[in-house]
């Protein structure tokens, strides 16, 4: 089987000579990839006085893979060979890297280039390409190929932030610019500068007394305007520059701020300033070179840029309906979710100018496809719909008129109630370009996705012929779960505070706990969610007229053991007790038809031999807001949670 990768390509915004000399700092190893374990120099040659020079490494790399499956193959590193082709004089380094390792068994062949910006010199090009040709492998053919893929979508997201990283060190170092190969080979190696390479030769986009903006200018980078619009834009970044305290936007930036308010003038003077004042408090505009992406998002988040539409606008993928909500926000938090879509953003704000220049016309937004295939109801877990508002609510307000499209593929029947809640807290103009696919088959419809996206960039699990960097998502591990220490207190039940959506609570054997709801909102809906992290525990639910009040004292004991109660006449067992064991996860719903007291109980059974712990979380829909839509389902085991033991 022969597989293919490409990836787009990237732009740094500095000259082939700076971005050379970061280059070299990544051998013979680098931290930033320590899959890399030596490079050894073989051979080493330089001709045409100084302008070309051919390098052959010869490479160690450790093995990523599962320790049974390096055990049957035999090894725990592989050896490559590169061959780079550096021509100074062209600007131009062409690489080939081939395996040295099971080389019969196994064909890798990849081609990476650096070479100058075609538009502008003072940029450097990077682009990518790869095949992956099994013959035999020890009968692991699939799991080879879905390793390779792996290792190429994280060598080729890694590569530009090395780059990058290496940058900085040599701007540190005082080195900001290094000389262009000379005919006469007297080009130094690098030296130092007190200002950085100007990124681009335009003229200034206003002019002289900052009344007209420049035609070429808005041509290349703000689309048609009409003469009315211009001057509002003008103006507007006059009156910002005048009260901003936190700089000035470029344009693109302030004309998506006025666009989204209609050319109002004071409401969007006041949304962006309240966005500039929050990017200043959240040090959003460090958040690309500082931001490190948790290994459980690396492994497990299945969203990814690829390519572009057929406008230009940068394409993002997010294949919602493989991606493990519950666990994703279980381990790494509500905060950094936030966070990692705060960086597609303004990865797509940076991609945006990207594509400006490449394709030498105005892009100003991005697209976005949505591949549902897989969605159940359990991605309409309350936790995760309420983390998932939250980070709506924040992009609408920080980044306006970024979204040019949505393209909502293999959409199943339970998506109707999801976009019913979600599609309230997008603004109506967002919504209008929303374009939803509801079969399985997208392609070969009328007007279906080879309308919007080339047809040798749809991806192949979408039926298309081009191989993604994108992870497929799956369920995360419960282990990488995080959670409070069972023996971190001694007390009856301490309750832990978890991400600001879970509590985690520790229960030793014979102890119970009893969360008291009382209700004054007839026929809203209470939901539950938990999972059993340590030892069995029992649950139940619970009714009364009775007004109880929360206690965590004398927790050997219910609130129902007391002499005024007798179940069957003043309380009422709703549903009966579930034995959950270790690791699995409930989920469950009911319909409080009437007012009164509900109780959740959780009990650790005396026969456990230790302490079990509890992760829950509960929450009521109040009955204006969700009446009708949801019937009491009795608690159920997760097939999500029972898979991620």
């Amino acid at each position: 089987m022969v597989q293919q990768y490409e990836s787009p390509v990237r732009i740094y915004k500095y000259p082939f000579e700076l971005v050379m000399a970061a280059y070299e700092r990544r051998f013979p190893t680098c931290p930033q990839m320590p899959i890399v374990l030596d490079c050894e120099i073989v051979e080493d040659a330089i001709s045409n006085n100084g302008a070309k020079r051919e390098t052959t490494r010869r490479c160690k790399l450790a093995v990523e893979a599962p320790y049974l499956f390096k055990k049957i193959i035999g090894v725990d590193v592989v050896f490559f060979i590169q061959k780079n082709f550096l021509d100074l004089k062209a600007r131009t380094l062409n690489i080939e890297a081939t395996n040295e390792t099971f080389s019969s068994r196994i064909e890798i062949f990849e081609k990476c280039r650096y070479f100058a910006h075609p538009e502008n010199p003072d940029w450097t090009c990077f682009d990518q390409t790869a095949t992956l040709d099994i013959k035999n492998f020890f009968g692991f053919e699939h799991s080879m190929e879905k390793m390779g893929m792996k290792q190429y979508s994280q060598t080729t997201q890694k590569g530009k932030e090395i780059i990058e990283c290496f940058i900085n060190e040599l701007k540190k170092e005082g080195v900001t610019h290094v000389d262009r190969w000379k005919e006469d080979g007297s080009a130094e190696p690098a030296t130092t500068a007190t200002t950085t390479v100007s990124c681009t030769n335009e003229k200034p986009p206003l002019s002289r007394d900052n009344s007209i903006l420049d035609a070429d200018y808005i041509a290349k980078h703000l689309g048609q305007l009409s003469p009315l619009q211009e001057s509002k834009l003008v103006q507007f970044r006059k009156r910002i520059e005048e009260s901003g305290e936190h700089g000035v936007p470029d344009f693109p930036t302030l004309l998506r701020f006025l666009r989204a308010r209609d050319f109002s003038f004071d409401k969007a003077a006041t949304t962006l300033q309240e966005s500039m004042q929050w990017r200043a408090e959240h040090r959003i505009d460090d958040i690309l070179g500082e931001y490190k992406m948790p290994t459980v998002v690396e492994k497990y988040f299945p969203g990814g840029w690829h390519h572009h539409d057929k406008d230009g606008r940068p394409l993002y993928i997010l294949r919602l309906g493989t991606m493990d909500v519950k666990g994703l926000l279980k381990s790494v938090g509500e905060d950094e979710l936030l966070k990692l879509t705060l960086h597609v953003c303004e990865e797509g704000l940076k991609l945006m100018k990207e594509a400006t220049t490449l394709f030498e016309k105005p892009v100003w937004n991005w697209c976005l496809l949505v591949d549902l295939d897989g969605l159940s109801m359990r991605h309409l877990w309350r936790p995760g719909v309420k983390a998932l508002l939250r980070i709506i609510e924040t992009v609408e307000k920080n980044y306006p008129e970024t979204m040019g499209r949505v393209l909502i593929v293999r959409a199943p029947r339970v998506f109707p109630v999801l976009w019913t809640i979600v599609s309230a807290f997008i603004d109506e103009n967002t919504c209008s370009k929303f374009l939803f696919f509801g079969g399985p088959d997208c392609l070969h419809t009328e007007d279906g996705l080879e309308q919007y996206i080339a047809a040798e960039n749809i991806p192949s699990f979408l039926g298309g012929s081009c191989n993604t960097l994108i992870h497929e998502g799956g369920l995360i591990p419960k282990h990488l779960y995080k959670s409070d220490s069972v023996e971190e207190n001694n007390g009856a039940h301490p309750a832990h505070d978890h991400h600001g959506l879970y509590k985690s609570i520790d229960l030793k054997p014979g102890q119970m706990f009893e969360l008291i709801i009382r209700n004054t909102d007839p026929k809203s809906v209470l939901t539950w969610d938990f999972d059993v992290l340590k030892n069995d525990l029992l649950f139940a639910l619970y009714r009364t007229d009775t007004a109880i009040e929360q206690s965590f004292n004398d927790a050997f004991s219910s609130v129902f053991d007391g002499a005024d109660f007798k179940e069957g006449v003043n309380y009422t067992k709703l549903e009966d007790k579930v034995k959950c064991r270790p690791k699995e996860g409930v989920q469950g719903s009911h319909e409080m038809a009437t007012a009164g007291t509900y109780v959740l109980q959780w009990m650790c059974p005396p026969s456990c031999d230790g302490p079990a712990q509890l992760m829950y979380f509960h929450e009521i829909l109040s009955s204006a807001n969700y009446k009708g839509s949801m019937t009491s389902l009795q608690s159920g085991f997760s097939s999500n949670s029972l898979q991620s033991r």
